[in-house]
Formats: C-alpha cells, sequence, structure tokens
C-alpha cells in the first residue's frame, strides 16, 4: 500500500504524521520506507538526527516523475508512506498519482477546514485518472474539551472524502520527542502513542484490511 500525507496548506503536520505513521507500520514487522517528497526534506532531516539507524529507510524523492519512479522502489517493500510538498505544483499532483490512499491532514480551524478545498481539488482531479483513488481527512492537532476540536470533523462534511474515525490531539509528547525519535519510542506508553497506533488501525479499516 501507498500512503500519501497531503495539504496543499502549511504547517498542518504531515511530516510528522508521516514519520509516525511509518514508525507505526515499522513496529507491526512490516518492511515499510518513507518517501521524502517535499523539496524541504524535513523528513529526511529527521532521519538525518537520529544517533542511530532509523526504524524505517528514508529516500528523498522530490521529483514530478514519482508516480512512475515509485513502483520499482516500493516494490522492495510492504507500503510506502509519502510526506508531501505543502503547494500546488507537478510534484504533488505526481505524489498523488503515486498513491493508494491520500491522508490529509487538517487541524481544527475554520481556515484550515476552508483551505482544504484546494487538495480536495486535486486528489478529485487524480481520481479521473485513477478512480480507485481513495482519501481520507485526519484531524491533527486537536485541542481536547474545546468546542472547535470537536465540531471539525462536522465542519468537513461537505467535502467528498470522509473523516477517519480516529483524530490526533495537540500534546506536549510530540513537542518532547527527541530530534530523529517518535513517541512510539520515547514515550510508548502515553496517549500520544495510543493516538498514533490508532490512526494506523483507522488506516487498516479504511482501506478494508484486517493487518499491515
Amino acid at each position: 500500500m501507498i500512503i500519501s500525507l497531503a495539504s496543499l496548506k502549511g504547517g498542518t503536520g504531515k511530516t510528522s504524521l508521516s514519520v509516525h505513521l511509518a514508525h507505526a507500520i515499522a513496529l507491526a514487522g512490516k518492511r515499510v520506507i518513507l518517501i521524502d517528497a517535499d523539496p524541504q526534506a524535513s523528513a529526511s532531516d529527521w532521519a538525518a538526527a537520529r544517533h542511530d539507524k532509523p526504524p524505517f529507510p528514508v529516500i528523498g524523492m522530490a521529483r514530478d516523475t514519482l508516480h512512475r519512479d515509485l513502483a520499482d522502489i516500493a516494490a522492495d517493500y510492504d507500503h510506502a508512506v509519502i510526506d508531501t510538498p505543502p503547494r500546488v505544483s507537478a510534484l504533488a499532483r505526481s505524489a498523488i498519482l503515486a498513491s493508494d490512499l491520500v491522508l490529509i491532514p487538517v487541524q481544527p480551524s475554520s481556515y484550515d477546514v476552508w483551505a482544504a478545498a484546494e487538495t480536495v481539488k486535486l486528489i478529485e482531479e487524480a481520481q479521473q485518472f485513477r478512480p480507485e483513488l481513495k482519501a481520507a481527512f485526519v484531524v491533527n492537532r486537536r485541542i481536547p474539551k474545546t468546542v472547535l476540536g470537536g465540531d471539525v470533523a462536522g465542519a468537513l462534511a461537505d467535502y467528498s472524502p470522509p473523516v477517519l474515525s480516529c483524530a490526533i490531539a495537540q500534546r506536549i509528547a510530540f513537542a518532547e520527542a527527541s530530534a530523529g525519535y517518535t513517541v512510539l519510542e520515547d514515550a510508548p506508553k502515553s496517549a500520544a502513542a495510543d493516538e498514533i497506533n490508532a490512526l494506523a488501525a483507522a488506516v487498516l479499516e479504511f482501506m478494508g484490511v484486517a493487518t499491515w
């Protein structure tokens, strides 16, 4: 399965979710590769900051031919996760076309909900060429026990992609995770780690598969 994290609005937490989802897949005993398709190379910087070998390989592929080039690389792995660039470009389109599933991170703000329209439009364009391509929203950095945090799923109801049943809260554990590591390593018993594992389970459920 090839999963991309896509949002044409910056600051939605794409890279963090990409890294954490890839790690959750790796901990399930599967071969996973993280594709850094963002010219800012944040995922590559994350891997380089580690003191030991990353739990999965991270390679930079910020090129417009990703949808053609990735197949050969992904063939050696069970799954691939793509961190995409935060703007409309040939590269963003190529990353979406390469995917089986596009996850759209959205923060609980009116502007983020409004800005999601551009990402959805890009996915719908790709579905004209690949009707089997699926997409879903992931609520990220939700502030617990707030009206705004609870209403974002309803605000996204006007868009065609559904909202996954889980949400990732804004938690200190994510900020405190050591450079190059994830909460699945630094705080495996935390609520943050539980939410990442719930996201992985929600992806499986959405794609109709039992295990990774």
